[in-house]
C-alpha cells in the first residue's frame, strides 16, 4: 500500500497517499500532491476530504484548499492538489476567490 508516504484513511475502502509536500516560505504555504486510491468508490466530495486532511495534517481547515482534483474515468484513482497556509490571512491573499468558494468559504472574512 506504501513505502514509506504519509497516508490518510477517507473511508473503509478509500486513502490518499502523500505523492509531493513542498514548503513555498515566500508565499508560507505548503503545496501537497495526493493520489486518492478509491475502488469502486466515486470521486471524494470536496468538503470531506478537505475535513479529513485539516484533521490529519493538524491544521484549521480554513487553512487548507483542494485546488483541484483529477479524476481519470473507471480507474478508482485520482489526484488532488491542496495547499495548506501558514494563517487564514496568506490563504486569503493568494487563494482565488472561487476557490475560496469551491471549498466552502471562509467564517468570518466578508468581502
Amino acid at each position: 500500500m506504501s513505502d514509506g508516504k504519509k497516508i490518510v484513511k477517507l473511508s473503509d475502502t478509500s486513502y490518499a497517499e502523500v505523492e509531493k509536500d513542498e514548503y513555498n516560505p515566500l508565499i508560507k504555504r505548503r503545496k501537497i500532491v495526493l493520489k486518492i486510491h478509491h475502488p469502486n468508490e466515486g470521486t471524494p466530495m470536496r468538503i470531506m476530504l478537505r475535513m479529513t486532511l485539516a484533521e490529519a495534517f493538524g491544521v484549521d481547515m480554513e487553512r487548507l484548499y483542494i485546488r483541484n482534483i483529477f479524476t481519470e474515468y473507471g480507474k478508482g484513482e485520482s489526484t488532488a492538489i491542496v495547499h495548506i497556509y501558514d494563517n487564514v490571512e496568506r490563504a486569503l491573499q493568494f487563494e482565488p476567490k472561487f476557490v475560496i468558494e469551491r471549498n466552502g468559504g471562509v467564517k468570518g472574512f466578508e468581502e
